[in-house]
């Protein structure tokens, strides 16, 4: 693809975002910025028992690229597991954008990326935590409890 086509393939995700909207109900919510540009963005996840992912998308504000990149992270995802997630490099989505587009605005042009990352990350640290009866902090920042001791 030359410049111009790269150019107008990531106009069409920034006008037209892939999966833009709350997964309700997600598995988990991630929250993902770039305080420098000004990016935000929310990712919802959800899963199946075999950890494929049922369905993923995203809400948000900023820049082109990020947002544009965000709605190609979410296609690219479709139908893929946890662990696909996990393995996947930077580089696909510096590659996927044009890396002398991406190259002044890496943090934009990976945000979404990283945020769904730490998705599953979060994901997998919930799993962990109920698996050993561990209630997780709450939003107020209350420390790890065994799930006995709050029963009791």
């Amino acid at each position: 693809m030359d410049r111009q086509a790269k150019i107008d393939f990531i106009l069409e995700h920034y006008e037209d975002p892939r999966h833009y909207g709350p997964t309700d109900p997600a598995d988990v919510v991630m929250q993902g910025g770039n305080p420098g540009c000004g990016d935000i963005i929310t990712v919802y996840l959800k899963t199946d028992e075999h950890d494929h992912v049922s369905a993923l998308s995203f809400e948000g504000a900023g820049c082109t690229i990020s947002q544009a990149a965000t709605s190609m992270v979410m296609e690219m995802f479709e139908n893929k597991t946890l662990a696909d997630i996990e393995e996947t490099p930077q580089d696909v989505i510096l590659d996927l954008l044009g890396r002398e587009i991406a190259a002044t605005r890496l943090r934009c042009a990976t945000l979404g990326l990283t945020t769904v990352k730490n998705a599953v990350t979060e994901l997998r640290r919930q799993r962990l935590a109920q698996e050993y009866g561990i209630v997780l902090p709450d939003a107020r920042g209350h420390g790890f409890v065994p799930v006995d001791e709050v029963a009791g």
